[in-house]
C-alpha cells in the first residue's frame, strides 16, 4: 500500500515544482502604464497652469516698461527695481488696505447671512421656502451693466458713494444668493438628529445653530468664505465705478491705472499683478485644509 501511495503522489506532482501565481490587480488598481498616463497627464495640465504665473513673474524682473516685447533681453538686466517703485511711489498701500477693508467686510457679513439663510431653509418649512431660494438664484441672472445705473441711484440715496459700506453692500448682493445655495446642500448633509439634540440639551435654535452645526460645517463655511473673497478681490466694474477717489480704488482698479490711452508701463502692472496675488494665496493656506471636502460634501443633497 506504501509503494501505491507514492506512486499516486508522485504521479499527481508530475515531478514538477508549482508554478508561481500571476499577481492579480485589485479593483481600481491602475496598471504602470495607466498610472505613467495619469501623472504624465497631470504634470502637463501643471505646466500650462503655473506657465502664466511664471511668465508674469519673469517680466515684472524687467526693468523698461518695453521689455516685454523683447523678452530674452531680461535675463541679463533683471532687477526687483518694479516692486519697490510700485510699493513707495504708487497708491499700492491705499489700493491694498481699501481691497483688504472690502473684501474681508464682503466675506464676513456674505458668509454670515449665506449661512443663516441655507441653515432656514434646509431645516424650516415656512411657507415659500422653495420659492425663496429659486428667487435667489433668479437675482445672478442679470447682467452687470443693467444693475449699475439703480444701484448707483440707490447708493447716492444713502450718500454711499465713493464709501466702503456701499462696495460691500454691492457685493454681498453678489455673493449672498450662491453662498446661500451652496451652504443649504452642505447644511443637508448634517443629519437633523443633532438639532434634536440641542433642543434637548435646552438650546435655543440660534444656540444649536451657532454651538453645534456652525462647528460641523465649516468645510462648507470655507468654500463660501474663499468664493466671498475672490469675487470681491477681484472684481473691477463695481468698484471702478462707486469708489471715485484714487486712495480708494481696490487692487483691481488701481491696477488699471498703468495702462493708459497714451502710455503702458507693462513692467510694473506686471509687479503689481504679483504683489497682488499674494493676498490671495495666504487667503487660500488659511482655508485649504476644509475646502476640497467643502466642494464635494455639499453635492451629495439636494
Amino acid at each position: 500500500m506504501s509503494s501505491t501511495t507514492v506512486e499516486t503522489s508522485a504521479a499527481a506532482g508530475g515531478g514538477r515544482p508549482p508554478k508561481a501565481s500571476r499577481r492579480v490587480r485589485r479593483r481600481g488598481e491602475n496598471s504602470l502604464a495607466g498610472s505613467l498616463a495619469s501623472h504624465g497627464v497631470l504634470i502637463v495640465a501643471s505646466l500650462i497652469a503655473l506657465f502664466p504665473i511664471a511668465w508674469l513673474v519673469y517680466l515684472s524682473l524687467g526693468p523698461d516698461k518695453d521689455d516685454y516685447l523683447h523678452p530674452g533681453g531680461i535675463r541679463g538686466k533683471m532687477t526687483f527695481a518694479n516692486y519697490s517703485f510700485v510699493v513707495e511711489h504708487t497708491e499700492f498701500l491705499n489700493w491694498l488696505k481699501s481691497s483688504l477693508i472690502v473684501t474681508l467686510g464682503t466675506t464676513a457679513i456674505g458668509v454670515l447671512i449665506a449661512a443663516t439663510t441655507g441653515y432656514a431653509v434646509s431645516r424650516m418649512r415656512f411657507p415659500g421656502y422653495k420659492k425663496f431660494m429659486w428667487v435667489l438664484l433668479v437675482t445672478q441672472m442679470f447682467p452687470v451693466a443693467v444693475l449699475m445705473v439703480p444701484m448707483y441711484q440707490i447708493l447716492s440715496d444713502l450718500q454711499l458713494i465713493d464709501n466702503y459700506l456701499g462696495l460691500i453692500l454691492v457685493y454681498c448682493t453678489t455673493v449672498i444668493p450662491y453662498s446661500a445655495w451652496l451652504l443649504k446642500g452642505y447644511f443637508d448633509t448634517i443629519p437633523f438628529e443633532i438639532d434634536e439634540a440641542g433642543r434637548v440639551d435646552g438650546l435655543t435654535p440660534f444656540g444649536t445653530f451657532f454651538r453645534l452645526i456652525l462647528p460641523l460645517a465649516k468645510p462648507g463655511l470655507a468654500v463660501a468664505a474663499f468664493y466671498n473673497f475672490l469675487t470681491a478681490f477681484s472684481e473691477v466694474a463695481f468698484a471702478s465705478t462707486f469708489m471715485l477717489s484714487d486712495d480708494k480704488y481696490t487692487l483691481a482698479v488701481g491696477l488699471q491705472s498703468f495702462v493708459s490711452e497714451h502710455d503702458a508701463q507693462r513692467n510694473l502692472m506686471a509687479a503689481t499683478a504679483v504683489l497682488i496675488a499674494i493676498p490671495a494665496a495666504v487667503f487660500f493656506y488659511l482655508v485649504q485644509k476644509n475646502l476640497v471636502t467643502g466642494l464635494t460634501a455639499g453635492g451629495t443633497k439636494g
